[in-house]
């Protein structure tokens, strides 16, 4: 009789401690946690393993669990406090004060720049310099192993131009465009 009394035991046991499992996982489920109650607490060595039947173990890991940790706005911003914020006078773009006028040719430009449309002007000249000695030398990959000088309409070689190739412009020198 004893072994079947405590199988019984055992069985009603098992049977009460699944109940309060179950009732604390509904509990949980619904946010209602059950009150704290008096523990013992001990302070023992590590070595002490830990229960290994323990639902929180066995449960893989869910995109889910780490959601309730983000921060949130505890009440969202009225479309005063927005506008404010989005019309802020820091945020507004500045006044330059960097702005001049260009001497060649009357363009706005920023102080210590070059001229946008000056430059502009340069590029185009250069490009049809550049395209006159491809046609002089026949292509991109002949390259010439002396200096090249540049002559414009009604300008002579001087002493210094001697042994350079030169490049006859059928055109005025523009007045940016230096003589040296």
């Amino acid at each position: 009789m004893a072994p079947t009394l405590s199988l019984s035991l055992c069985l009603l046991r098992a049977v009460r401690r699944c109940a309060l499992e179950t009732e604390v996982r509904i509990l949980q489920v619904l946010g209602l946690h059950p009150p704290p109650t008096p523990a013992l607490v001990v302070q023992a060595p590590t070595c002490i393993p830990w229960e290994e039947g323990s639902a929180a173990n066995t449960e893989d890991p869910s995109f889910l669990d780490s959601i309730f940790w983000m921060a949130a706005p505890k009440s969202r911003r009225t479309i005063e406090v927005n506008r404010t914020r989005r019309r802020a006078p820091e945020k507004l773009e500045k006044l330059k004060t960097n702005i001049d006028v260009c001497p060649e040719c009357g363009h706005l430009k920023q102080k210590h720049v070059l001229c946008g449309f000056c430059y502009e002007k340069v590029l185009k000249e250069t490009a049809k310099i550049k395209e006159e000695i491809r046609l002089k030398e026949g292509g991109h990959f002949n390259v010439a192993t002396v200096e090249t000088a540049v002559l414009y309409e009604g300008e002579k070689p001087t002493e210094s131009d001697e042994g350079k190739r030169i490049i006859e412009r059928n055109r005025k020198r523009p007045a940016w465009f230096p003589l040296n």
